[in-house]
């Protein structure tokens, strides 16, 4: 008999509530309502295959009960479980994370005493490694790598989870001659390490992993610059390679990152954290900030270079990457240049709101192109640029109408510098000369990672930007950005990062210590997002990837510049309210812009 609160109040005396035995079996509920039932401790694998669910994607995890888990988890509970896969965030993560492993299990066959490092990802779907000491594989060398890792894919392995003491992982890492890995690790607070296990080859992975070999069959390896790219299906195409595509530029900011993390000593996180145990944090603050510095100065003067054939420069950027603070910074080193900025918003050529575009919700599509008067601005960049006098307008966002601003008349001394998604998007500047334009991409490309096997991404280096921005600067809970950004994401990827190959100069927005000056922010936010909620899956991993990083202390952070690109999201800038000066210099004196 089921029996709520107010049945036992009601019950008389003859009835009875009595005391069962624990069942034997667990039921697992699938979204479809259908109901599966097994013994106890059964893994959540074979509840899936019992279920015998659609193939299209992989399935790669599972979450129960709203928790994430691994497939070998066992069900010791009645349990909701909702198949992950390689088309979600956490399972292509877990995809991904699963095949660098087992590239390592096969290159400790292959390569045996050899060490492959995992620095960056591409665009396309891949991780870029290297073998250390700079020899790049030979062909065959990679072709034995490829044809092993397939062996133990078709051998179908089991990949299994083994926890140890902490002090019996130190000494494991320590007789393996991972020094790296045994000092990250001993900063762990908790005592116990879970390592995974495939061939006899044990290592530590920041997160979960698929439970067998089989489920990794989507992969390729292909030669790169001085090593090789792992290559796998990104999200959105879940069930295929994606075509090589070349990012020389890209290859080039990396590198660069690889150069100015040599230069500061900081070449791992547990390199960063024992710079600031050893109160080295104002010396790191101070070069990351500096290294900025040179990278704006050289962009202003490739633009002087340029003069006076260029007019405009646009930035564009995914979000928090920095562009507002990069932009004046910028507009800083051009006057150093002897070239008069004037800054212009691209949201004050917004539509009216009535004739904005609507996405596929029926919501008003701000982030579209469609949603930017487009011809409006042509005309307007023009005139300006043919010396003209016109009369800007002005977004009003209360009342969602564009109204009539200030005239502004400019000469050959001054460039017009517009900020916007949309910056590098050919139809924006479709019918103005081509070389009047001078393009600009911006995003925090970071290459600080955990170890040699364990990356730090540059989406949740932005990620934690705006949870620290958006609290402070917006009223925004953490739990709101964490529910938003899937859908930014989307937009990233098909407003901004289908035009950055078209910018003339690519600028790293990424600082090496930013991570350890977030976290003290960050976390109190992340401890707010609701237990049992999906935001609340996204905050535990953000979390436990934090827990890698010393803190910076407060007194720490006011050595940080007040025209810091982080300043942006930790609040401080002085930058904030700045604008270029509408006087400039001529020959025969000071002017005013009319």
């Amino acid at each position: 008999m089921r029996v709520g609160l107010s049945g036992l109040a009601s019950m008389n005396s003859e009835e009875k509530v009595y005391l069962t035995e624990l069942r034997p079996t667990v039921q697992a509920r699938f979204p479809d309502g259908r109901v599966f039932e097994g013994s106890r401790g059964t893994p959540i694998e074979e509840f899936i295959l019992a279920a015998e669910l659609p193939k299209e994607v992989r399935i790669v995890a599972s979450l129960m009960n709203g928790r994430l888990r691994e497939l070998c988890f066992p069900l010791q509970e009645d349990a909701d479980l909702v198949p992950v896969t390689t088309a979600t965030n956490d399972g292509a993560r877990i995809y991904r994370r699963s095949l660098s492993f087992l590239m390592i299990a096969a290159a400790a066959e292959v390569l045996p005493g050899q060490v492959i490092t995992i620095f960056h990802s591409m665009p396309f779907g891949g991780y870029y490694c290297e073998r250390d000491g700079g020899r790049r594989l030979t062909d065959g060398e990679l072709a034995a790598l490829r044809r092993r890792m397939r062996e133990l894919v078709e051998a179908d392995l089991p990949i299994d989870n083994v926890r140890l003491p902490l002090d019996e992982a130190l000494t494991f890492f320590r007789k393996q001659g991972d020094q790296e890995k045994a000092d990250l690790f001993a900063r762990r607070r908790k005592d116990y390490l879970t390592l995974y296990e495939l061939n006899g080859v044990r290592d530590y992975f920041h997160g979960f992993m698929v439970n067998r070999t089989r489920y990794l069959d989507l992969f390729d390896l292909r030669h790169y610059n001085d090593g090789f790219i792992l290559q796998f299906p990104r999200r959105s195409w879940p069930n295929v390679l994606q075509p090589f595509e070349d990012e020389p530029r890209l290859a080039q900011i990396f590198q660069t990152y690889k150069d100015w993390l040599t230069i500061m000593g900081v070449g791992n996180v547990t390199a960063l954290n024992e710079a600031i145990a050893n109160g080295r944090s104002r010396e790191i603050i101070l070069v990351a900030e500096a290294l900025h510095e040179r990278q704006l100065a050289s962009i202003a003067r490739s633009i002087a270079n340029r003069q006076p054939s260029t007019r405009l420069v646009a930035v564009s950027g995914p979000t928090s990457a920095g562009k507002t603070t990069f932009a004046k910074r910028l507009a800083l080193q051009v006057m150093a240049q002897g070239i008069y900025p004037v800054i212009i918003s691209l949201d004050d050529y917004f539509v009216n709101r009535e004739d904005t575009p609507r996405d596929v919700l029926g919501n008003h599509d701000y982030e579209a192109l469609e949603a930017v008067d487009i011809v409006l601005f042509q005309d307007h960049m023009r005139q300006l640029m043919a010396g003209a006098e016109v009369i800007m307008p002005r977004f009003n966002f209360k009342t969602g109408m564009r109204e009539e601003g200030a005239p502004l008349q400019i000469g050959k001394e001054h460039v017009i510098l517009v900020e916007g998604i949309h910056g590098l998007n050919p139809r924006l500047t479709a019918n103005l000369p081509p070389s009047a334009t001078f393009r600009v991409f911006i995003s925090a490309f970071t290459q600080l990672n955990l170890d040699k096997h364990n990356r730090v991404p540059t989406t949740d280096t932005r990620l934690l930007r705006r949870i620290v921005r958006d609290a402070s600067h917006r009223g925004y809970t953490a739990a709101q950005t964490i529910g938003r950004w899937s859908s930014v994401r989307r937009g990233e990827k098909n407003r901004i990062f289908p035009y950055q190959n078209t910018a003339d100069v690519f600028f790293n927005s990424a600082l090496v210590y930013e991570l350890s000056a977030l976290k003290p922010l960050a976390e109190p936010l992340l401890l707010q997002v609701e237990s049992g909620t999906m935001e609340r899956l996204e905050a535990n991993r953000l979390m436990a990837f934090l827990q890698w990083f010393e803190p910076m202390s407060i007194p720490d952070l006011q050595f940080i510049a007040n025209d810091s690109i982080l300043r942006e999201f930790i609040g401080g800038s002085v930058l904030e309210t700045f604008q270029p000066s509408h006087w400039y210099a001529t020959e025969q004196g000071r002017r005013r812009i009319s």
